[in-house]
């Protein structure tokens, strides 16, 4: 799960179907990357079953996009050169129609031409044409499913994860690309983005007074809360049945367990434990954090 504290942008799962089959139709350089036959297999495939929601449908739709991606991710480097340098000159060079007249344009030619002077020539830049690409204000949040495709652009966040034993990466990175894993361990699963956002809703465990706010995931492994008091502000926070880990990101203060009280100041990090009762008082400048936890059934 990812909270933005600054002004965020990145990507996140898969586009809708019509999207990805609109930028092969528009974009020249994709269709050469991905080949004429591949690139006319899945527009076929996908034309009239996007939106979908039959389960045999959406298997069907989602063996399209995993054979389309391979394509893609599998092409040679002599391809990723060429095609990834003629993409972003033909975003530089024709914003306002790029990538289509539907899903296309300037804020798209942009992020092509961003993404080319940051990682040029890499193979990353395409990938922009198949993954959601979302911007978050502080606050805002997404919810990223185990093997679901993301890649965090600019901004700081608050991240929050499950246990996990590995990082495939395929893009957008010096490190190891391992795309043979990468390409046979996503989901696939395809959505606008809307349906990664999360809506934060009041917390009960706190005073009730709107300063402490709940993200919390479908999943049973974690979940978040967003604590953000004025100068002089305070809150009691009633017990939870887990340990919670809480980072400061800004303004200072104190934190108290029963008797035990804590200076608190930006940047720190407090483990609680299990059923405890926990107060945070804030100095003259405010305090926001942010409190993981797992609530034990």
């Amino acid at each position: 799960m990812t909270i933005s504290v600054t002004p965020f942008d990145g990507f996140c799962g898969f586009r809708p179907l019509e999207q990805i089959a609109s930028f092969l139709t528009y974009v020249p350089e994709l269709r050469s990357m991905i080949g004429e036959d591949e690139a006319d297999k899945f527009i076929k495939a996908v034309s009239s079953t996007a939106d979908s929601t039959d389960p045999d449908v959406v298997s069907k739709n989602k063996a399209a996009l995993k054979s389309l991606f391979a394509a893609l991710m599998t092409s040679s480097d002599s391809s990723i050169k060429e095609l990834t340098s003629s993409l972003a000159a033909s975003a530089a060079s024709s914003p306002n129609t790029f990538g289509g007249p539907e899903f296309g344009g300037k804020d798209l030619a942009d992020l092509i031409v961003r993404l080319d002077s940051q990682f040029p020539q890499d193979i990353g830049l395409f990938c922009a044409l198949f993954l959601n690409y979302i911007t978050l204000s502080p606050g805002e949040a997404i919810f990223l499913q185990a093997n679901d495709p993301h890649a965090y652009l600019s901004g700081d966040i608050i991240e929050c994860m499950a246990a996990s034993d590995n990082v495939v990466r395929a893009g957008f990175t010096p490190k190891f690309k391992d795309v043979k894993n990468l390409v046979e361990m996503l989901t696939y699963s395809y959505a606008p983005i809307e349906a990664q956002k999360m809506k934060p809703i009041p917390w009960e465990k706190g005073d009730g007074n709107g300063t402490s706010i709940l993200y919390d995931p479908p999943i049973e492994e974690f979940a978040v809360v967003k604590t953000e008091l004025p100068a002089g502000g305070k809150e009691n926070f009633k017990p939870v049945e887990g340990p919670s880990v809480v980072i400061v990101t800004e303004g200072s203060g104190s934190i108290a367990v029963g008797s035990k009280k804590e200076a608190l100041t930006k940047g720190l990090v407090f483990f609680v434990g299990a059923t405890a009762e926990l107060k945070i008082e804030a100095g003259e400048d405010g305090v926001v954090a942010f409190r993981a936890f797992c609530e034990l059934n």
